[in-house]
Parts: structure tokens; C-alpha cells; sequence
């Protein structure tokens, strides 16, 4: 069964000086403030569409390699993903680092860092995020 989620961004102002906010619509969970500072200078209570990014990935990644583990017969206790998304003014997205450390007993470090990379190919994020070029430090905890 396909899902749709939706996300809602309001805008007022110039790139530069205005400010907005973006609701987690689907969920209802949240409106949360961004603006071009938090963007390409520092946060400060606000986000950004490449925090936003960060999330999805390191989230969707983690459901992965946990889906591929398991499938495998491996007993997954945690995984810990952080995505860490890289923003240049003037060009945009030009990187992501994934970062998982993971407790799987039982499992090699050789064969844990072929299900990550597999978890990174096959992730529906990293998959609309061809166009970026997104690397891995994968190791069991």
C-alpha cells in the first residue's frame, strides 16, 4: 500500500531577511521555524531543509539496515544513524556522511559493513538522493 506524507512551508519576506516555518503536516507532530541564516550560518533554535534532510536519511537508512539484518536471521538490539548533510551557499547540497553504530551479536564486522552498504544503496532516501554523493562509516558497537 503506497503512503503519501506531507510536510507544509510558509515563507514570508526575502531569502536572505525572511524567515518561515515548515509543519510536519502528515503527522501533526510539530511547526517548526526556518530561515536562510539557520541555513548556511548557524542554527540557533531554527532548522533547515538539510536538517530536515538529515533526519529522513539517517532514519530511513536505519529502518533499512535493520529490515536487512533481520531478514538475514540476525538479531538486531540498536543502531544508532547520524546523517550529516553539508550545505554550500551558491551550490548547494554537495555532500552527506552516514554515521551507525550498531549491536548485532553474533555478526562480523565484514559481514555488518556489507548489509550497511547495502542499507545505503537500497534506502529509499539515498535513492532520491542520487544526485549526491553520500558516504558511509559503518562499525558494530
Amino acid at each position: 500500500m503506497a503512503t503519501t506524507r506531507t510536510a507544509n512551508a510558509h515563507w514570508e519576506g526575502s531569502l536572505k531577511e525572511g524567515k518561515g516555518q515548515v509543519a510536519l503536516a502528515s503527522s501533526g507532530i510539530g511547526t517548526f521555524d526556518v530561515s536562510w541564516v539557520a541555513r548556511s550560518e548557524e542554527a540557533n533554535g531554527v532548522t533547515s531543509p538539510e536538517e530536515l534532510i538529515a533526519a529522513a536519511h539517517s532514519t530511513c537508512f536505519s529502518m533499512a539496515l535493520s529490515n536487512e539484518l533481520t531478514k538475514a536471521g540476525h538479531t538486531v538490539e540498536t543502531i544508532d544513524t547520524s546523517a550529516d548533510v553539508t550545505f554550500q551557499p551558491g551550490t548547494g547540497i554537495t555532500g552527506i556522511k552516514l554515521t551507525t553504530r550498531a549491536a548485532v551479536p553474533g555478526i562480523s564486522a565484514e559481514e555488518f559493513a556489507t548489509f550497511a552498504d547495502g542499507a545505503k544503496t537500497n534506502c529509499p532516501v539515498s535513492a532520491a538522493l542520487t544526485g549526491t554523493t553520500i558516504t558511509l562509516d559503518a562499525a558494530l558497537a
